[in-house]
């Protein structure tokens, strides 16, 4: 759930951005060193798959039943596909990272 509302892996109560996207150094409440942490392009491969989807079957459906212009699908579409994005991203990037915590700190405790 800490990564779910951006919140420091380690603790859940610190925040994870200083900005929208970028991961802070250290957390505010527990002082992790969140220096390392990495999503790299998972976040977006799963925002393709998931706007992608909805994306197109909405396309699609509304194009089947109701034969929209393409100036209508292009006005529609295209801004709730940045929406979409943006939405998602930042989430997206926080469940990664707080999932890669948790599984490089089990590792860890295992001696891997």
């Amino acid at each position: 759930m800490a990564g779910l509302y951006g919140r420091c892996p380690a603790c859940g109560e610190g925040r994870l951005f200083e900005g929208f996207l970028t991961v802070r150094r250290r957390c505010d409440v527990c002082g992790a060193d969140l220096s390392g942490q990495d999503s790299g392009d998972g976040p977006v491969a799963f925002i393709v798959l998931i706007v992608g989807c909805i994306v197109v079957f909405g396309a699609l459906f509304a194009e089947l039943a109701w034969e929209w212009p393409i100036w209508l699908h292009m006005l529609v579409w295209l801004p709730l596909t940045v929406v979409l994005v943006l939405a998602i991203m930042r989430p997206a990037k926080a469940m990664l990272i707080a999932l890669q915590y948790r599984h490089r700190r089990d590792d860890f405790d295992r001696g891997s």
